[in-house]
């Protein structure tokens, strides 16, 4: 076989695996977005996310992360969620309805690499999903899968952006996606006006430290900033008002893979059951949760900052 046969089997195990989508680049360095990246952190916008700082060589480099890398492949999942919460519940961010993504998507990405060894041969690669230092949006791009909107997120014509995005970075010579050279966000400010925080800056710059993911996911602090209180929409933990307003997800597909099917808590639970809520019961129910991330203090906090303490 040679490497358009290879590119065909991956994108077939691929769809086979779940993923909605699969684009395919050359393993290169990321200079430009090295530059933005250093940028943007140095501007404090990663807040509190130290972490965002660390391995930077290995963000924009991939023959760092798998030496002699030829091929960075990119895939999507779909995680939409065909039922919501209660209305009047505090909000949870629609990627965190069901099971655990990271736990999903990784044992997904190491069938495909299985698929990979078995059929085509000897080959060294690592699948990664958000907690490494990758820029998946960037190779999304360079991939074909879409364009990075206003709002930060990677925008799909066919998918809107609810969905996950996963790498696989192999050293396998594959054929190669044109990457995505438009932009279909326009004169749109949609995602900018509607953001509760003020998060979402011109030039597709958003700023992290002011998100409220950022406040209730990744901050640590006991306390949440008084600057902001009155402004997170009800917003428990993440946040999706970006998505929500971004007209492009009129082409949101509902997820299709049944671990991501919500969790029966998160649909029924009203704001009295989250606040009766015990540190027993929150690990039994999330166990397999990505809301275990901020940890029960953490929904505690972010309780009692909703109802203005």
């Amino acid at each position: 076989m040679i490497k358009n046969d290879y590119t065909y089997l991956i994108k077939n195990w691929s769809a086979e695996l779940g993923f909605n989508h699969c684009g395919i680049a050359r393993a290169v360095r990321l200079d430009d977005d090295a530059r933005r990246l250093e940028s943007w952190l140095n501007k404090g916008m990663n807040g509190t996310m130290q972490y965002m700082e660390n391995y930077f060589d290995l963000r924009i480099d991939p023959s760092r992360l798998v030496p002699g890398a030829k091929s960075v492949i990119t895939l999507l999942m779909d995680y939409l969620p065909a039922v919501q919460q209660q209305p009047e519940a505090p909000r949870i961010a629609k990627y965190a309805y069901g099971e655990d993504y990271h736990q999903v998507i990784r044992s997904k990405l190491k069938g495909l690499l299985e698929k990979m060894r078995t059929n085509i041969g000897d080959i060294d690669g690592r699948g990664f999903v958000d907690s490494a230092p990758v820029l998946e949006r960037s190779w999304a791009v360079k991939s074909g899968l879409g364009w990075i909107g206003k709002n930060g997120n990677l925008l799909n014509r066919e998918a809107g952006s609810f969905f996950f995005i996963a790498t696989l970075i192999v050293d396998i010579e594959l054929d190669y996606d044109t990457p995505f050279a438009g932009d279909y966000c326009g004169t749109c400010r949609k995602c900018i006006d509607a953001c509760p925080t003020e998060a979402i800056q011109e030039n597709k710059v958003v700023d992290g430290s002011k998100c409220i993911s950022y406040f209730t996911i990744e901050l640590r602090d006991l306390l949440i900033p008084d600057t902001m209180k009155g402004r997170f929409d009800n917003w428990l933990f993440g946040c999706d008002t970006c998505q929500d307003v971004c007209p492009w997800n009129r082409f949101a597909q509902p997820a299709v893979e049944p671990a991501f099917a919500p969790i029966p808590a998160i649909l029924n639970f009203r704001t009295q059951d989250w606040e009766e809520l015990t540190e027993e019961k929150f690990r039994e129910l999330f166990r397999h949760s990505a809301i275990k991330r901020t940890k029960y203090e953490g929904i505690r906090r972010n309780l009692n900052f909703l109802k203005g303490g």
